[in-house]
């Protein structure tokens, strides 16, 4: 028989490392990651096995669908926002066709074990796309159906995944004579800015909250590309992961949507920089607006409603500001820099 596996792509990448942190302490031993290079003592001892390779790689999917039989994918494998921008063609064979490999093996392993192949889906408020600032400070929190118009080649990525896995789940080769309608249950989040205290920032448009924590940590000149006004929402990493295991946990009957906001807090550059100052006075950090990044970050939500969330499966941030300061981000980073 098979060996069933959770597999986990990008799993050598911030969320990744979170997930597998969260998944093991649950008790989860049957981890397989992929990723392009070798992961990290912390990954390789708490996963089964890690796969080098690329999720363009049809070969090396197929490898895992003949030889495991796959409960659940976490998709976290993907050309961040301000990478994807630099090299668009790029990002979307990465993140759609890469995207689209994964939710085929998805259905190729449900078809064969006769029963649903859960799909997590890291979604992005980088969908949304507010046509002026203006507007943006006009609307307040929006909903997961407005403004649905990304400037970003990584925003056209996700919202057009979003897309295919409603296909997958509900709509797949409905002209076939077989009934495939259920056996992808696909589901996603559209994440805010996420700061993490164990791995550093690697090329988000939003990373310049975390940045800035981890330049004055390390006593570090940083040049804050945003203008101390820009405001989008935020969480902390330990709140991202705890909202997929939540949403994972769901009955499927609960679920109203297949992609879902939330939200923990939405301050300002300039907040956020008081907010760092407040443990770290002497930091050395200048606003230094990079235009079109700026451009970026006043296309998406100041603020997004969650409300769906909290209803349908209970979410609800552990983390305010101040609590993910005091709580999560100075002790993990404190203790981390110390140590180095």
């Amino acid at each position: 028989m098979r060996e069933s596996i959770i597999l986990i792509t990008g799993v050598n990448g911030e969320i990744g490392h979170g997930l597998v942190r969260s998944l093991h302490d649950e008790g989860i031993s049957n981890l397989i990651g992929i990723d392009l290079n070798t992961p990290d003592d912390f990954v390789l001892e708490r996963t089964h096995d890690c796969l080098i390779g690329n999720i363009l790689d049809k070969n090396l999917l197929e490898r895992i669908n003949a030889q495991y039989e796959v409960e659940a994918i976490y998709h976290m494998a993907a050309l961040l926002s301000t990478r994807a921008e630099f090299s668009p063609v790029i990002a979307h064979e990465v993140n759609v066709d890469g995207t689209l490999n994964l939710l085929d093996l998805a259905m190729e392993q449900a078809q064969s074990r006769g029963k649903p192949v859960k799909f997590f889906f890291p979604s992005s408020i980088a969908v949304y796309g507010i046509p002026s600032l203006d507007e943006k400070n006009r609307v307040g929190a929006i909903l997961e159906d407005d403004f649905r118009y990304p400037q970003t080649m990584y925003g056209c990525n996700k919202l057009y995944c979003e897309s295919l896995g409603d296909y997958y789940s509900h709509y797949f080769k409905r002209l076939s004579a077989t009934d495939s309608r259920g056996l992808v249950d696909f589901r996603g989040i559209r994440f805010p800015g996420i700061i993490s205290a164990h791995t550093l920032p690697a090329g988000g448009t939003s990373d310049y909250a975390p940045e800035m924590i981890h330049a004055a940590a390390k006593s570090e000149h940083y040049d804050c590309f945003v203008r101390a006004d820009a405001t989008i929402p935020f969480m902390t990493m330990q709140d991202a992961i705890e909202a997929i295991q939540l949403l994972m946990a769901a009955p499927q009957s609960s679920l109203t949507k297949m992609v879902y906001n939330i939200k923990a807090f939405n301050p300002s550059a300039g907040e956020f920089l008081n907010k760092v100052k407040e443990y770290y006075p002497a930091a050395d950090i200048d606003f230094v607006i990079n235009d079109n990044r700026q451009s970026i970050i006043d296309s998406w939500p100041a603020d997004v409603n969650d409300d769906q969330a909290r209803k349908d499966w209970g979410w609800s941030a552990a983390h305010n500001l101040d609590k993910a300061f005091a709580d999560y981000l100075i002790p993990e980073i404190r203790s981390r820099y110390e140590q180095s």
